[in-house]
């Protein structure tokens, strides 16, 4: 069975979060990290030639570690608005929530937060953590 490092599973849930793609050798536990070309269609991936050769000759070989869909995304967000210990931002972070386009207006609420946008990032830097540690035991039981 392949175990993970901290550190590893720290450098998978960071990928996920960057919109890449994380995959491991099923044997060797190699990871492989790849831009999701379905969410950036658009986007060179030269830089990654060699990984998608490999995935493209032994893809049944590797075991996909998602990441997040919108609706967990969504979740983590109204986790940490509930948590906000500033009662304004905290409302204004679920009127958010509830508009229009939730995600851009969460992200620009945040980003003019001041100290609470760092909290943010610390909040969801966790959740992703315990997600890629949930998604990889998923796998080991599959």
């Amino acid at each position: 069975m392949v175990t993970f490092s901290s550190e590893q599973i720290k450098e998978i849930s960071e990928q996920l979060d960057c919109g890449f793609r994380a995959l491991y050798h099923k044997k060797s536990g190699e990871l492989i990290f790849v831009p999701d070309t379905d969410q950036y269609f658009d986007m060179d991936t030269d830089a990654w030639k060699e990984e998608f050769t490999k995935l493209k000759k032994n893809g049944s070989s590797y075991q996909e570690i998602y990441a997040m869909d919108s609706n967990d995304s969504f979740k983590v967000m109204g986790d940490f608005a509930q948590e906000v210990a500033n009662e304004k931002l905290q409302q204004e972070l679920l009127n958010a929530l509830n508009r229009k386009k939730p995600f851009s207006q969460f992200k620009f609420i945040i980003d003019n937060s001041g100290v609470y946008r760092q909290q943010w990032f610390d909040f969801k830097n966790k959740r992703y953590l315990e997600w890629t540690k949930d998604q990889l035991s998923i796998n080991r039981t599959e």
